[in-house]
């Protein structure tokens, strides 16, 4: 049961933030957040606020201009200036009205606004460096925040909805938890331990939102819960004309839908997060993100409805014939997304997001939002304010990671040295900053202070901002790893990893492709010098390198035996050659760091289609690991690519592997082209590609899997169902000699010969031509194994 905090003891309170609000009030601003502390949660009002942006002084005159009839707004002068040196203003607004109304009648007048998109709710935690623990003092009947450092256990509820085929009517909604098991189900039937009957929608929704106050959760979760959960709980309570009170202050929830699509969910002193956002946000990849998939792979257990394609159509018939069974479904999924929550560690792992960059637990993405929470409040302490969007230098030479052309083959003896973090480093080492180029731009700037970039950047090595975060973010990391805190970690590579992001990207604030080009271009030179170096010094050949790493071949005739120790003498020896370089040409400290990461007893780097050349991005290796065990590694080629079939993936592993091994390997190309001739392998010719657009929106253009997506569509619409094809949906398809069809609706003859060219003869042509063998002559009938 939620308290709220009188805040009138002295003592202060600790917390974890969970929402905060902006509200206009008579006195000004109000700001409230909602905390969860060790007594339970409480809301904290921060009123009388103002909300605040920056104006260059040289158009203070058309700002006034501009603003003027308009009330609630002040100008003031502020010892600040942004990075071309140019003095800026600070205007106050009292209302978020106000503000808006600001901001609309600047921009209309063609002036340059700095920081007005920052919420006045985030600034104020920023400003303070507040990330996500905080303290809460009281002060003459006033609160005020500081940074904390406390950490609760979060009271979590996993949720599901059971629906219509249309989604118009829920049949039922599971609710699950360490406190609470128990699914709500309209219709007629006996209650037992964990299943409750109502009568109708309406007291569905009503009785659901009981049991929400009376278990009061800090953080619902679900699969999909926002885009398809909340959302119909949203679109049924405005169709019954009902008020869905959900939030901890008995406000309503509310639901925002994108231009791009995607649904927000917002409820005051609650956090809904989605499996499927959290777990790509935490860098998780899977061919599928279907909640059946995930389990498989994380629990090895799955749905209870074993026709996970036919889902729909079983559950309106177990809700009409078998409730209780649909009731331990639909608990099920609610235990199943409980499950890879805790196995996966993704609450821990948000927890630790927030606590490094002040993000808000629920929020998707956010690497920028990340990069100002950290960035902004240091650089104003250093006199500047943040630039406009994108407003930084573009048309230069500012190239991505460096990938250089690889020399095809079939090796032995290749090993993979990687530069640790390499961006992060390269920043680090050659001071790369917003700030520090305004500083090292400057006129008159001294010279014995300077470090050369790309493109005409020069950074000042004494007075910068990012170098300095990347190194406290480098020790957390270093330290995480002994404590094998491991979602520590994680959120540590990401946020670091990011930073190139947000200089490199058109979309950022701090957009200069000076800054991008000073990381990327100066990668492109520490590989190409590590190559040059190896292969002057070592007498071995670099076969590839790809933005942060060497393949090195060593010889097909190099003993085995000895691979890792030379894997390590060059480790060692790079990393004191680094040392020693920029020490004389920069006299800087050098943060790069190159590992000795695996050997590969054998290495395939295939050919471009229909070229001489080397591909990239795309290699395949029977990697060495401990013990004298070995592994096989595919990357980029069609076994680790879903828009290949598992014919293709499943052929490409065992016969790789089998060549690779040096076992016995023609048969199975034989065999395996007969078994497709026979119709014995129909499961592993199915097609798998998403769409990327409203399947309507292919006009020019419509690719096998739209054609398929087509007419999956006309056949739903006939049978007046729904169809599930969106933006992000993948559509399954087989090639059949009528052309694609999709797999739900599949009625003509399956295509044989298409699959056996198009599928299992790239793959086997990808090596076969490395050790002069032909893929006809091989699966010809008359052709001889032995």
């Amino acid at each position: 049961m939620s308290y709220a905090a009188s805040l009138s003891s002295v003592p202060p309170i600790q917390g974890f933030l969970l929402t905060r609000q902006q509200l206009d009030q008579a006195e000004g601003i109000c700001l409230r957040y909602w905390v969860c502390g060790p007594e339970g949660p409480f809301s904290v009002d921060i009123p009388a606020q103002e909300a605040v942006f920056f104006i260059h002084d040289e158009q203070l005159d058309a700002a006034r201009t501009a603003l003027a009839g308009l009330s609630g707004w002040r100008l003031a002068k502020v010892d600040l200036q942004d990075l071309n040196q140019l003095g800026v203003s600070a205007l106050y607004t009292t209302s978020l009205k106000s503000h808006r109304q600001a901001i609309e009648r600047l921009q209309r007048a063609g002036i340059a606004l700095l920081e007005e998109d920052i919420r006045h709710a985030d600034r104020y935690l920023m400003e303070r460096f507040i990330q996500g623990s905080v303290t809460v003092y009281q002060r003459n009947q006033q609160a005020l925040l500081k940074p904390g450092d406390y950490v609760p256990e979060f009271r979590v509820l996993s949720i599901d909805l059971e629906t219509t085929m249309r989604a118009d009517k829920i049949l039922s909604i599971g609710l699950y938890s360490d406190r609470v098991q128990l699914v709500l189900m309209t219709g007629k039937g006996e209650d037992q331990p964990g299943l409750e009957f109502v009568p109708d929608e309406r007291r569905l929704l009503r009785r659901f939102v009981e049991v929400v106050r009376a278990e009061d959760p800090d953080i619902f979760i679900g699969w999909n819960v926002v885009g398809f959960d909340f959302r119909v709980l949203y679109q049924r309570a405005e169709a019954l004309q009902m008020p869905l009170l959900l939030g901890r202050d008995k406000q309503p929830l509310q639901l925002h839908q994108s231009g791009q699509g995607k649904w927000y969910a917002r409820l005051s002193g609650r956090i809904v997060l989605d499996g499927i956002d959290t777990m790509k946000g935490a860098t998780f990849q899977f061919e599928s993100f279907s909640l059946e998939y995930v389990s498989r792979h994380f629990l090895d257990r799955g749905k209870l409805i074993d026709h996970v394609e036919q889902r729909g159509d079983e559950i309106q018939r177990l809700y009409h014939e078998d409730k209780p069974a649909l009731a331990r479904y639909n608990l099920e999924d609610c235990r199943l997304v409980w499950d890879i929550f805790e196995k996966a560690q993704l609450l821990h792992y948000l927890v630790e997001r927030a606590r490094l960059t002040g993000l808000p637990l629920d929020k998707v993405g956010g690497s920028a939002a990340a990069f100002d929470n950290q960035y902004l409040p240091l650089m104003h302490r250093e006199g500047y304010v943040a630039p406009e969007y994108a407003s930084g230098q573009s048309g230069l030479d500012a190239p991505g990671g460096y990938v250089m052309d690889s020399q095809p083959g079939l090796f032995r003896q290749v090993l993979v040295l990687d530069f640790k973090s390499l961006y992060p480093s390269i920043i680090r080492t050659f001071k790369i900053d917003p700030v520090g180029m305004a500083e090292g731009l400057k006129e008159g700037a001294d010279t014995e202070c300077l470090v050369p970039g790309f493109n005409h950047a020069i950074f000042d090595r004494s007075n910068s901002i990012l170098p300095g975060l990347i190194e406290g973010l480098w020790q957390a990391r270093d330290q995480a790893k002994l404590e094998k805190n491991q979602p520590l970690s994680q959120a540590i590579k990401i946020i670091m990893n990011s930073f190139y992001g947000v200089l490199g990207s058109n979309v950022c604030r701090f957009y200069d492709q000076r800054l991008s080009s000073s990381i990327t271009l100066r990668g492109h030179e520490i590989l190409t010098r590590t190559k040059t170096c190896i292969e002057e010094q070592f007498d071995h050949t670099v076969i590839y390198g790809d933005t942060d790493s060497v393949f090195v071949w060593l010889g097909d005739d190099y003993p085995q035996e000895q691979a890792d120790a030379r894997g390590r003498e060059l480790q060692d020896y790079l990393n004191a050659w680094w040392q020693k370089e920029l020490k004389e040409r920069f006299d800087l400290p050098c943060y790069l760091e190159l590992e000795y990461e695996t050997h590969y007893s054998r290495f395939l780097m295939p050919r471009m289609r229909h070229s001489e050349k080397g591909s990239k991005k795309r290699y395949a290796g029977l990697q060495c690991l401990s013990g004298g065990e070995t592994r096989m590694v595919f990357k980029g080629l069609e076994n680790v690519r879903t828009d290949w079939t598992a014919l293709a993936r499943d052929l490409q592993q065992e016969l790789y592997e089998r060549i690779f091994r040096e076992q016995p390997w023609r048969a199975l190309l034989k065999e395996r082209v007969a078994a497709v001739k026979a119709g014995e392998l129909d499961d592993q010719l199915i097609y798998r590609k998403r769409i990327r657009q409203p399947l309507a929106e292919y006009t020019r253009n419509r690719p096998p899997h739209v054609q398929a997506g087509l007419k999956a569509e006309q056949r739903y619409q006939e049978q007046g169902i729904p169809s599930p094809f969106r933006p992000g949906v993948h559509v399954e398809y087989v090639m059949t000699v009528n052309g694609p069809e999709p797999l739900e609706f599949l009625r003509s003859p399956i295509d044989y010969q298409h699959y056996i060219d198009k599928q299992v003869q790239p793959v086997a042509d990808t090596i076969l031509t490395f050790i002069d063998e032909d893929f006809d002559r091989l699966t010809a009938p008359q052709y001889r194994l032995f």
